[in-house]
């Protein structure tokens, strides 16, 4: 198999074709190799886990084309003892040179300065640099720009710096503002009626809830309406930031609190009277937003946000602690075990947030092996053979979710002549989910599916129809993948599942034969290349699926072996072309089917030798064909997908996604299978990553499963998942049946497994 290497910086990155018993050392080695990093400076990690010398990649469960992090220690440069003494040499003769050219040392205290503007302790409007909005504050000091002390003072005290104390923010410690965030404090309101368009004026505003209470910004006035009876409308473009970035047509919920904006004046101009205003607080601050929406921070309230998040209270916070994951706070008696002081620790994390220490595995300690793991081979270590190169020995990377398990029928989305070069692809297709066995099914139910791959001498295969012979009966002891016949096999488990679908009443003894075959369960059916050896309707490489088929007999007789097998006829019920006839190739080619590969899977072959590859591989022939110096294969016109009349029809009735069915349609020229992904990708549940079912249509064009819904309202988030739009806790969940009924013909089956 082949796994991909990253650097952390992921500047570089390579294939590296391994064994699942290739060993860390040997990985590193590899690594070596393609990317030059001697091993001791390399430090590998996968899945948060350092790779540690006496271990395997299986050990890791690491699988084909995941990404192993590389972290290369640097070489640390050689210090110039020289170099170093001159560094620290300190030039005891001139300190305040050495202060003026390290202006980092200097502390802005040791430059008191006056301005034209502002006196200390004047009350002041200034804007928090965090949330772009005006606070009332109080100037403490007045200090000189330690990145400007050689330039010359100018009329606007550019060169000041204003350390300014918020009255909101009691115990933050004060911050340093430039002049043009400083500003006499606003203290009158202006009556609506004393507004105009064009005016500059300061509201309160929240930015994600419009009516909701919000900070204070500036808003130029774009638009009012005082007349009528009902409340005045007031809208402009508000200025947020420190960069004042603009948000036009934004309407103002409190109109009755609009505040007239007061200019800068030198201290030279003002009246006595302005000078003392200057330094007096007012007695009602303006009101801004809650710090907790939950409790609308009422000190009598019990909030679980702002208070302990256990109790819920608010007393004795210098008794309560606060988790650095989830940012709660908890008494310290209210603490399971509880603590009688505080912890003494740079990090605190509650019992939810910490992880629990006996899962973690450190570097340079030995991994938690599974009960499981530790009987397979690669730990007992007592064979020679090297079985983890393999593609049936890396699992599947994804899984049909589509449709469920036990689905019979075809699986909405895959063609007929579809071909994938590994068995493992299969089961990720959700065509035929076992990775090695030869029939999929249930003995209570049926079969699914199954791969004809020649392993039986009895079989015969004359493509519409073949005799397909019965798992057991041979001896696989020992990790055997195949032996001789034995002993008699017997109608049950999956040979009792596949007799289960003949349309005929079941018989253990003698078998059946249904007189109506085509009313049985369909069975998918797909044929390896190994089958090429007994019948020339196997696929030239991989596995490749033929349709839908019906048992339409079985019974036992006695083998070339002879012991007794089941045998089954399978005959074709399938309305497109079979693959191997002129139809069917015809219809391949229209539809671009090609050879599908797992993912990186021809990067990693392309890594290989050439010479390592004998001249008659199709392996050899494919690169060959598709590399830049050959004559490029004529372009074939795809066949486009024409939806069927009921299927429009129901699309055509949903109009509320008539925009988003307008673009899936455009996929139909590029064949079903394009337009069933297109489908796929639109209709998908945010919450859930699901083709999205009985959906519910938000107003703001979005569908959400009604279940996902559902649960978000019971979390008392009444939002769209999407976008947020607030939807109300009185919202209607009607199901938009149209949706549902064309998705249900388009994936036939997939609400079984929702």
């Amino acid at each position: 198999m082949y796994v991909q290497v990253r650097t952390i910086d992921g500047k570089q990155n390579v294939t590296v074709t391994v064994s699942k018993l290739t060993t860390v050392v040997q990985f590193k080695e590899l690594v070596e190799k393609e990317l030059g990093v001697k091993c001791e400076k390399q430090r590998l990690f996968f899945r948060g886990k350092q790779l540690e010398d006496d271990y395997k990649i299986f050990d890791y469960n690491i699988n084909v084309n995941d990404v192993v992090q590389l972290m290369i220690k640097p070489d640390l440069p050689e210090l110039n003892e020289d170099a170093d003494k001159e560094i620290n040499c300190v030039d005891e003769k001139s300190p305040k040179k050495d202060n003026v050219d390290n202006p980092k040392k200097l502390k802005e205290e040791e430059f008191p300065a006056e301005s034209l503007y502002f006196k200390v302790g004047d009350y002041v409007d200034a804007k928090d640099l965090c949330y772009g909005a005006w606070f009332e504050g109080k100037i403490v000091g007045i200090f000189k720009d330690i990145n400007k002390l050689n330039a010359e003072p100018t009329e606007e005290d550019d060169c000041l710096i204003y350390k300014v104390y918020f009255q909101s923010y009691p115990d933050d410690p004060p911050l340093l503002l430039s002049l043009k965030d400083v500003r006499p404090r606003a203290r009158n309101i202006l009556p609506i009626e004393d507004i105009t368009v064009g005016d500059l004026v300061m509201v309160n505003y929240n930015i994600e809830e419009a009516q909701d209470r919000g900070y204070w910004y500036d808003l130029k006035v774009t638009s009012l309406n005082k007349n009528g009876r009902r409340k005045p409308t007031l809208k402009g473009t508000l200025y947020v930031g420190t960069e004042n970035t603009s948000l036009d047509d934004s309407t103002i919920a409190f109109t009755d609190e609009v505040m007239k904006i007061e200019p800068k004046k030198l201290i030279s101009e003002r009246t006595e009277d302005e000078l003392e205003l200057m330094q007096q607080d007012t007695d009602k601050k303006r009101v801004n937003a809650p710090y907790c929406s939950n409790c609308s921070d009422n000190p009598r309230r019990k909030c679980r946000e702002c208070g302990c998040h256990n109790c819920g209270g608010k007393n004795d916070p210098e008794k309560q602690v606060m988790c650095d994951e989830c940012n709660m706070a908890f008494h310290i008696s209210c603490l399971k075990p509880p603590l009688s002081s505080i912890p003494e620790v740079d990090e605190w994390y509650c019992s939810d947030c910490k992880n629990d220490e006996n899962e973690i595995v450190k570097a340079g300690e030995k991994l938690k092996e599974s009960k499981k793991k530790a009987k397979m081979a690669s730990a007992v270590n007592n064979t020679s053979r090297d079985w983890g190169k393999g593609m049936a020995c890396v699992g599947r990377t994804k899984e049909c979710t589509l449709v469920p398990p036990n689905h019979f029928g075809p699986i909405p989305g895959v063609e007929v002549g579809t071909t994938w070069k590994f068995r493992v692809q299969v089961s990720e297709a959700g065509v035929h989910r076992p990775h090695v066995a030869g029939i999929h099914g249930r003995e209570s139910d049926g079969a699914f599916s199954l791969v004809l791959s020649g392993g039986y001498e009895d079989d015969i295969d004359s493509g519409e129809e073949f005799f397909y012979t019965g798992s057991g009966g041979r001896d696989l002891s020992g990790n055997k993948r195949t032996a001789e016949q034995s002993s008699d096999q017997q109608l049950t488990r999956m040979n009792k599942a596949l007799a289960m679908n003949c349309n005929a009443k079941f018989d253990v003894n003698k078998g059946a034969e249904a007189k109506d075959w085509r009313g049985g369960k369909p069975v998918r059916v797909v044929r390896n290349f190994k089958l090429g050896k007994h019948s020339k309707y196997a696929p030239e490489d991989g596995n490749r699926y033929d349709g839908i088929y019906k048992v339409v007999k079985y019974y036992p007789e006695k083998g070339k072996s002879g012991y007794i097998v089941w045998r089954y006829l399978l005959r074709r019920d399938d309305p497109t072309p079979a693959p191997w006839t002129k139809e069917g190739k015809a219809r391949v080619e229209s539809l671009g089917l090609e050879m599908v590969f797992p993912d990186g899977y021809l990067a990693a072959m392309e890594k290989k030798e050439k010479e390592n590859i004998p001249a008659n591989s199709k392996l050899k022939r494919f690169f060959t064909e598709n590399s830049e110096g050959s004559p490029k294969k004529k372009k074939v016109k795809l066949m486009a997908y024409k939806l069927e009349e009921d299927v429009e029809d129901k699309i055509n009735n949903d109009t509320a996604n008539s925009k988003l069915w307008d673009t899936v349609k455009l996929a139909l020229e590029s064949g079903k299978k394009e337009f069933l992904s297109k489908v796929e990708e639109t209709f998908m549940c945010i919450c859930c990553q699901e083709l999205v079912f009985q959906p519910i249509t938000t107003h703001c064009g979005h569908n959400i499963c009604l279940v996902c819904l559902q649960r978000s309202f019971s979390a008392e988030v009444y939002t769209c998942p999407y976008c947020r739009t607030e939807l109300g806790k009185k919202f209607e969940m009607e199901q938009n049946k149209y949706l549902q009924d064309a998705l249900l013909l388009l994936f036939p089956g997939y609400s079984a497994g929702r």
